[in-house]
């Protein structure tokens, strides 16, 4: 089969588009024809040599949709998607034109998603759902979610679902008329201090819940915070240091939950799947728009443009 591998880390011309023997499934696992894999900032930090856990030689990708040919009756022939912890990083990812894991890391497609769009989805939808989740939010719960990345528009997505009031928040303008214009009010972010403010103006005594997707706004949301309210982190500045403002944390009760989709195995990912998964099907959820595809041989370069900053969502086709 093709595939995408490296074999050592620190550069992506360590990537390379090979020939590779067609994993086999043991009992208990599917092997699954890729119609189609999303490329994360993530897979790429993985050649990059970020996560030292990375066993060698290794085919990346966490997301990908497929369909099965080998495994439980019940599953064959079935469209299917998933995303998870070990794919890429100590079991063989999705950059390939087959990708082997365990029967229960599937779940069915949804029938509304074309492959691209499905394979678009695992690891911001699965991130954003588990923040909104750990951070308890449901009907009517004020949130404010900080950023317009793929994670921070999957939140807005999903805690509308949920009946929270949704609020954005976007430092470039571009970004902030591109939520507008998916129905979300939307904040310019500007100046830590005014942050706090603009808040207020929007929801009277504070966010119940902040999301700060971009890793630089923590100790900015405390202030933001209704009393007893959450923030929720999935980065962090270069060196992994931030004020935290703990008096005024703790003087309104408020609590800072981590998110890291790499806690996940491909089971637990598959159940988030499903979950969220109906709602495509039933109208809630949009569907993604706006997907780049391109065909696996031109992996090195595309893998490229995402390290460059690329913004659109790139699929990769085998």
């Amino acid at each position: 089969m093709k595939a995408l591998q490296f074999s050592q880390t620190g550069d992506l011309s360590a990537l390379r588009y090979l020939d590779l023997p067609t994993p086999v499934p043991a009992a208990g696992e599917v092997l699954v024809e890729v119609r189609a894999s999303g490329l994360n900032p993530s897979d790429v930090k993985n050649v990059l040599g970020r996560f030292p856990y990375t066993t060698l030689p290794r085919i990346p990708g966490r997301d990908f949709a497929g369909v099965v040919v080998q495994g439980p009756q019940n599953l064959l022939g079935k469209a299917v998607w998933g995303t998870g912890k070990e794919l890429g990083f100590y079991n063989d990812g999705a950059h390939a034109a087959y990708v082997k894991l365990p029967a229960d890391g599937v779940a069915l497609k949804p029938a509304s998603l074309s492959f691209s769009q499905a394979a678009s989805l695992g690891v911001p939808y699965t991130t954003a759902w588990d923040a909104l989740e750990r951070s308890g939010v449901g009907r009517g719960t004020r949130v404010l979610v900080i950023g317009a990345g793929a994670v921070g528009r999957a939140a807005l997505a999903l805690a509308r679902v949920r009946g929270a009031h949704v609020l954005g928040a976007a430092r470039r303008e571009e970004q902030r008329r591109a939520l507008q214009a998916k129905g979300f009010e939307a904040l310019p972010l500007t100046t830590p201090e005014a942050l706090p403010s603009q808040v207020e103006q929007v929801f009277e005594g504070g966010a119940q819940v902040i999301f700060d997707t971009t890793g630089f706004w923590l100790a900015a949301a405390v202030p933001a915070l209704a009393t007893f309210g959450r923030v929720a982190i999935i980065a962090a500045p270069a060196d992994g240091q931030v004020q935290l403002p703990a008096l005024d944390l703790y003087r309104r009760g408020g609590s800072v939950v981590g998110i890291n989709s790499l806690l996940y195995g491909g089971a637990e990912c598959a159940q988030m799947l499903e979950r969220f998964g109906r709602h495509f099907d039933d109208g809630t959820l949009p569907a993604p728009e706006g997907l780049i595809e391109s065909p696996l041989a031109e992996g090195l370069a595309r893998y490229a443009d995402v390290d460059e900053g690329r913004s659109e969502k790139v699929i990769l086709i085998p």
